[in-house]
């Protein structure tokens, strides 16, 4: 069974990852996003498995004593964290596997998975991750400019990734995800791996064949 591939995708609040990573669901087979564990509460509409795995706080610290998470983080007093494990167990099935993560939890995975890719997602501007972050309808001026603050520290850290994507127009960004996904999976080792039995009948030594 072929090895699947992690990625880690980070980007300020505002640049369109989670949409960029909804159509690239849509577009590509035995690839899927890592659902991380939460000690939050579970808002409504939401479900468990899907949208997080919702855990008490002594699962997850005991999740944290056996090593169980790539990285974790205490925000606003509720524990986030990414399920070593599920991650493996989907990676060694062959599935490629995203982790939609903040550029902390991204270091700490790529210590641990040097051969993971990771991809940044840029907006065009700061007045266009602005005026998105506006559009929303959800937040006042003052969360806004406190959003903006943070996604400008979290943008000092594109540098550390391995792929930077700016999405100015959608279309082509998301081209631009779903091509270093194809790209990654035409590498000589996983070609080898998936299309082993065709390689071995290519270069068979058939009677007949000059």
């Amino acid at each position: 069974m072929s090895q699947g591939t992690l990625y880690i995708i980070s980007a300020p609040s505002g640049a369109g990852k989670t949409s960029l990573v909804r159509e690239l669901l849509k577009r590509l087979d035995d690839i899927q996003v890592s659902v991380s564990h939460t000690t939050r509460t579970m808002r409504p509409g939401e479900v468990d498995g899907t949208n997080y795995h919702f855990v008490d706080v002594a699962t997850f610290e005991r999740m944290i004593e056996r090593g169980d998470f790539f990285e974790y983080a205490k925000v606003f007093d509720n524990y986030y964290g990414t399920s070593r494990p599920a991650v493996q167990a989907l990676l060694a099935a062959g599935k490629d596997v995203i982790l939609e993560i903040d550029w902390q939890g991204a270091r700490q995975v790529r210590n641990q998975v040097p051969d993971a890719e990771s991809v940044f997602i840029l907006p065009p501007s700061r007045e266009a991750l602005r005026q998105r972050l506006a559009d929303r309808g959800t937040d006042d001026d003052d969360v806004i400019t406190r959003r903006m603050r943070d996604a400008i520290s979290e943008m000092s850290h594109y540098d550390e990734y391995d792929h930077v994507i700016i999405n100015d127009d959608f279309a082509s960004a998301r081209d631009d995800l779903e091509s270093l996904v194809r790209a990654r999976r035409t590498r000589l080792g996983r070609v080898q791996e998936t299309r082993g039995r065709l390689l071995e009948m290519l270069l068979s030594r058939d009677e007949g064949v000059e």
